[in-house]
C-alpha cells in the first residue's frame, strides 16, 4: 500500500503530461476542420424552364459568384436555358465564369421515360451537337435518368454511349450500379459522370468496386445519402474521398426552384465538409478534377 500510495503523485503528474502532449499532437480531435475556401467547380448545375422567370440571368450569375463558383456544368431542360446562359458571354466572363455546357436529352418531362427508345431524341443530340453553343461546343450528353436499368440496353441509350466514346464526349448520368455496368459495356472507352454516385445508397464497397472496373467513371456527389452526419463527411466517406479524391466531383443539382434560392447555403455546407478532408483533397474534388476534366485554367 505504501509503494502505491507514494507513486500516486509522480503518477498523476506523468499521465497528465502525457495527456498534454497527445492532445498538442493531436488538434484535429478537439477543434473544428476550417471549411475549404478555395475555388469551386459545380458539376450538376441545371437551369430548367421553371427556373428561368424566377431567376433570370443576373440572379443565376451573382449567386454563383457569392458562392465562389469558377465554372460549371450546365445542361437544361429543354436546352434552350443552356443556350441563354452560354450566350451571354460578357456576364460570364465578369462574374469570373466559365461554362461547360452538356446536351440534355429531354424537350419535356415526358422525354424522361422515353428517351432511351426514342430514335428523335438521337436525331435531337446529334442536330444540337452540330449547332453547338455560343461558348463553344458542347462538352458531354446528359443529365439523364434511367428508372429500370433494363432501359441501359435500349437502342438510343446503347447509340448515345457510342456516341460520346467516338466523339470524346463526357455522360452524366443518374441512374444504378447496374445500368452502369450496361452503359460502359456499350462503349468501354466512354467517360462517365456517375450523378449522385448512384441512387438509392449504393454501397459504399459496390462504389469501390465500380470505380475500380472503370478507370473514367468519376463520382458525383450533391444528394448521395450516407455521405453527411450532421453537416460532416462520415468516416467511411471521409476514408474514400481522402484515398481517391480524383475520382469525384462536386455539384449542386438545382433540379428545382429551390435548390437556386438556397444556392449560397448547399455551397457554404460543401465547404464545411470539404474542410474535413485533406486540403490537397478538397481541392481536388471542389475544383481540380473538373478544370482537369474540361481543360481549364
Amino acid at each position: 500500500m505504501r509503494g502505491a500510495g507514494g507513486a500516486g503523485p509522480w503518477c498523476l503528474a506523468l499521465c497528465l503530461l502525457s495527456a498534454g502532449a497527445a492532445w498538442a499532437q493531436t488538434p484535429s480531435a478537439h477543434a473544428p476542420a476550417l471549411p475549404y475556401a478555395g475555388p469551386l467547380f459545380d458539376a450538376h448545375l441545371h437551369y430548367n424552364y421553371e427556373a428561368q422567370q424566377p431567376h433570370p440571368l443576373p440572379d443565376v450569375l451573382a449567386r454563383l459568384q457569392r458562392s465562389g463558383v469558377r465554372a460549371a456544368l450546365v445542361n437544361s431542360r429543354p436546352n434552350a436555358g443552356t443556350l441563354s446562359l452560354a450566350a451571354a458571354r460578357e456576364a460570364t466572363a465578369a462574374a469570373g465564369l466559365r461554362l461547360v455546357p452538356f446536351v440534355r436529352l429531354y424537350r419535356n418531362r415526358a422525354d424522361y421515360d422515353t428517351w432511351f427508345a426514342d430514335a428523335s431524341i438521337y436525331q435531337m443530340v446529334l442536330d444540337e451537337l452540330a449547332r453547338g453553343t455560343p461558348a463553344g461546343p458542347y462538352r458531354g450528353l446528359g443529365e439523364f435518368h434511367l428508372y429500370d436499368s433494363a432501359h441501359a440496353d435500349g437502342p438510343v441509350a446503347r447509340q448515345l454511349m457510342q456516341l460520346a466514346a467516338e466523339r470524346g464526349l463526357l455522360v452524366l448520368a443518374h441512374v444504378d450500379d447496374v445500368a452502369i455496368e450496361k452503359l460502359m459495356a456499350h462503349a468501354p472507352s466512354a467517360r462517365m459522370i456517375w450523378a449522385h454516385t448512384g441512387i438509392g445508397g449504393v454501397p459504399l464497397e459496390r462504389v469501390r468496386e465500380l470505380l475500380a472496373r472503370y478507370p473514367s467513371l468519376m463520382g458525383e456527389l450533391s444528394y448521395r445519402p450516407g455521405l453527411l452526419e450532421d453537416g460532416r463527411l462520415t468516416a467511411a466517406w471521409r476514408s474514400l474521398l481522402s484515398e481517391q479524391p480524383g475520382r469525384f466531383l462536386l455539384g449542386s443539382d438545382t433540379w428545382i426552384n429551390a435548390r437556386w434560392q438556397y444556392y449560397e447555403a448547399l455551397m457554404t455546407q460543401a465547404r464545411v465538409w470539404l474542410g474535413d478532408l485533406p486540403p490537397a483533397a478538397a481541392r481536388q474534388i471542389a475544383w481540380g478534377n473538373g478544370a482537369a476534366l474540361f481543360g481549364l485554367d
